[in-house]
């Protein structure tokens, strides 16, 4: 208890927040994927403050990065493979008592377009380029929202072909937390003032829970980041990319394993 008020004095930096984030993930995800053997619903809570803590960091990283275009050619490929990879291992491994519909890629990626939109946007307020600067803004904002529109036609491809194209499309309306990624852009706009931050969490959190989902526990993600230190801490640049996918197939797997031995 005391190690644990110590580290919140001396706060916490981006490192801690994605252990944090990552521990949260993992005992949420041991709920979706042994739902059937009756895991309890309360295990679901301590997931849903994990999306926002995400896109935290996602809004440190982009905007500390050296190269955001390498930064983003890494979240798209993350989100094409790993639609492709729990496309792949459902239709190896038939069971129909879980939906891998998992893809925090995806709503990074979209975010990270969103936050790119912004930065012209920025720059437009300087005479130079203003125009061009303005109307690549503009495309940015627009493309999650554009093939967002492309995700109904190909419902009526083959599934081969549906499944590989929507695999590319940075659609904000497959986004596993949808409207939620809107989120990343406002804090994107208050990177520099944590207090407009958190009322932002604050906000989202009660819509959701006027519409009555336990989203709305979201709030407590207010905690850590208030806490936040400013620091990078320890590198893990690869590990989460590797990590998110391996712990999603293989939860799916066991569960699908002890599902037909029982």
């Amino acid at each position: 208890m005391n190690a644990g008020i110590q580290k919140l004095k001396q706060g916490l930096t981006t490192f801690d927040l994605k252990i944090l984030g990552i521990i949260l993930m993992v005992i949420d995800h041991v709920h979706q994927m042994f739902l059937p053997f009756g895991a309890p619903n309360w295990l679901d809570w301590f997931g849903r403050p994990v999306a926002t803590i995400f896109f935290f960091t996602s809004v440190i990283g982009f905007s500390h990065t050296h190269s955001k275009s390498k930064y983003m050619l890494r979240l798209y490929l993350s989100m094409f493979f790993m639609s492709l990879l729990t496309f792949i291992t459902q239709n190896i491994v038939k069971y129909d008592k879980v939906v891998l519909s998992n893809n925090i890629f995806r709503d990074l990626f979209v975010g990270t377009l969103f936050m790119l939109g912004i930065n012209f946007f920025q720059k437009a307020r300087h005479p130079q380029h203003r125009t061009r600067n303005l109307i690549f803004g503009i495309i940015l904002l627009a493309i999650p929202f554009i093939a967002s529109l492309l995700v109904l036609p190909l419902t009526k491809a083959p599934i081969p072909v549906m499944i590989t194209l929507s695999s590319l499309l940075p659609a904000i309306a497959l986004a596993e937390n949808n409207v939620m990624t809107l989120m990343i852009p406002l804090l994107y706009l208050f990177k520099d003032n944590r207090k407009w931050q958190c009322l932002i969490i604050a906000i989202f959190a009660l819509a959701y829970g006027v519409v009555r989902t336990n989203q709305w526990l979201m709030i407590l993600a207010i905690i850590p980041i208030w806490f936040y230190n400013g620091n990078k801490g320890r590198g893990m640049k690869s590990f989460f990319y590797i990590f998110y996918p391996t712990h999603i197939i293989l939860l799916y797997l066991l569960s699908a394993v002890l599902y037909n031995l029982h």
